[in-house]
């Protein structure tokens, strides 16, 4: 990889669900500057493979196994009407859409999923199981061996050893295995998931008999040994570790669709181009305060760089001062030296965008043009050989909607009319927070926000009149039909950590140049932000 910041702060990135970076780096690539005359530019990039997360296993608090425990024992039958029921929806899975809520119900609690909720949650919920089970059984290798959890795949093998000793076994009249699991008193609320296991501890029996006679039953004295075998059986119980380390997968929603699915970018990103191809990657990131990112602790924002090893960062919201800025450059790392930033200069420590490229563009602009519109720093535009790259930060509506009717009948249309003039020369791709929900697709509350800025009916027609209609596309909608992904989560209400959030950053691109878009994509598991970076990865 080459570089990007080497921003000497560090920057709270969460990373749990993708701590295993597929990148054709090599680590010689990626230095400090101090070691920059190691490095070997290139023009664009030449590897645009998606990350592949690892999910980290766990033990869950309150789900070990306690051998007191009298309600939770699992039985044979148990897992014999579990098995049957699951082969039963496997052979026929059109059957759950005909299912009446007691029917469902029923079916949720033979395979023990909670069964709670309306019957479009219940739906989901016998869905999400089977869809995870489905995937599971798509390695025959782990069937024959059981039940067991492995963090390196996407879906997760089962394997169930047997533990009866074989003395044990030999004993005509010896007690039944005891398989106990304490699940904890809290009961999972959401309705969906991916990933689901359950731990399972079983307790090993050894047998040892005073007399032991061929004829008679052995009247032993049993003695339950320490030794605990771990298993994994699905279960939507566990579906809290998912919640927690990947709260992005889970559909969430007020009224989702039948064919809506939750965004999930270890799954739903395309291969990667191959190395002859030539191509582009954009990242586009709305930091709120750079200075703010800069001093929290956790990952750095050198190795978001090294992951995701892009040819251009698009930053909005910076909050900086143009005293800032000479400071900020200096921690540049050398082959990301071409940046290019503007401020607010109407209210100081607001707004702000910049544009940080290893590609040096032909030319590069500020603003709109236009005083009325250029004296908060919202916009900066890069002219490369193939395209115009403009960064983006519009203006909100705010409390009351004090500018809803300057945002739509002044800002984007003058946005939209300095777009297709640029469009003239070459195509043009718009990046950045565009503060605008478009669909109902794009909001967790579509009806409690009819009048919260970014998603009012004027802000949403603005949006279709001067972009789409005028021959822009949404790239990730366009990817993507069906799929909730949000890129926005309010602090006020911990959103982030229940996925009910906004899509509000997008990536528009001229229609002439739609069909090169080879990912459009969202990295929800980059934290710092209230919004989390999206990216693009456009051929030649």
């Amino acid at each position: 990889m080459k570089q990007l910041l080497q921003f000497v702060s560090t920057t709270s990135i969460n990373l749990t669900s993708f701590a295993v970076f597929h990148k054709h780096l090599n680590t010689k690539t990626f230095v400090y500057p101090i070691l920059n005359a190691m490095e070997s530019k290139r023009p664009f990039s030449k590897s645009s493979e998606p990350m592949s997360p690892v999910v980290e296993d766990k033990k869950l608090k309150g789900l070990e196994a306690s051998f007191g425990s009298k309600n939770l024992v699992v039985k044979g039958n148990d897992v014999n009407s579990y098995s049957i029921e699951i082969e039963r929806l496997t052979k026929d899975p059109e059957i759950i859409d005909t299912m009446t809520v007691q029917e469902l119900r029923r079916t949720l609690r033979s395979i023990r999923v909670p069964a709670k909720g309306r019957k479009d949650e219940l739906l989901s919920a016998l869905r999400s199981f089977m869809d995870n089970n489905m995937c599971a059984e798509q390695d025959s290798q782990s069937r024959e061996e059981g039940i067991l959890v492995s963090s390196e795949k996407t879906c997760e093998e089962v394997k169930d050893k047997n533990v009866i000793d074989a003395d044990s076994a030999a004993d005509g009249n010896a007690s039944p295995d005891i398989h106990e699991l304490n699940q904890g008193k809290r009961k999972l609320k959401q309705s969906r998931s991916e990933s689901k296991t359950v731990k399972v501890t079983t307790k090993k029996l050894s047998m040892k008999s005073d007399k032991v006679s061929d004829f008679e039953p052995s009247r032993a004295k049993r003695k339950v040994s320490t030794d605990i075998v771990s298993a994994v059986s699905q279960s939507v119980e566990i579906s809290r570790t998912t919640i927690q380390t990947e709260p992005w997968t889970v559909l969430a929603h007020k009224k989702p669709q039948t064919d809506w699915v939750a965004y999930n970018p270890r799954t739903m990103r395309p291969p990667p181009l191959t190395r002859d191809t030539q191509f582009v990657k954009i990242l586009s990131w709305n930091v709120n305060g750079l200075r703010a990112l800069l001093k929290l602790e956790g990952f750095s924002a050198l190795q978001l760089a090294q992951r995701e090893d892009f040819d251009i960062l698009c930053l909005q919201e910076t909050k900086l001062q143009e005293k800032d800025i000479e400071d900020i450059k200096c921690r540049l790392i050398n082959e990301y030296e071409n940046s290019f930033w503007t401020c607010s200069v109407s209210k100081l420590g607001y707004s702000g965008t910049a544009i940080i490229s290893r590609i040096k563009p032909l030319s590069v602009r500020y603003g709109l043009g236009i005083s009325d519109h250029d004296s908060e720093g919202r916009l900066v535009t890069a002219e490369f050989d193939t395209f115009y790259l403009i960064c983006g930060y519009i203006p909100n509506s705010g409390d009351g909607l004090k500018r809803l009717s300057y945002r739509v009948t002044q800002w984007d249309p003058s946005l939209s009319d300095y777009l297709k003039e640029l469009e003239k020369s070459k195509p043009v791709i718009l990046t950045g927070d565009l503060n605008c929900a478009h669909e109902e697709i794009d909001i967790y509350n579509p009806a409690g926000n009819k009048r919260s800025a970014g998603f009012t009916d004027e802000e949403r027609k603005s949006f279709a009149t001067n972009f789409l209609s005028r021959g822009f596309v949404d790239t990730f909608r366009s990817q993507h039909p069906g799929v909730i992904g949000y890129t926005y989560w309010g602090y006020r209400h911990g959103g982030r950590k229940t996925n009910k959030g906004w899509r509000l950053d997008y990536f528009l691109v001229s229609e002439s140049i739609a069909d090169k878009v080879h990912d459009s994509y969202i990295l929800p598991d980059v934290a710092g932000s209230d919004h989390c970076p999206i990216g693009l990865v456009i051929k030649l």
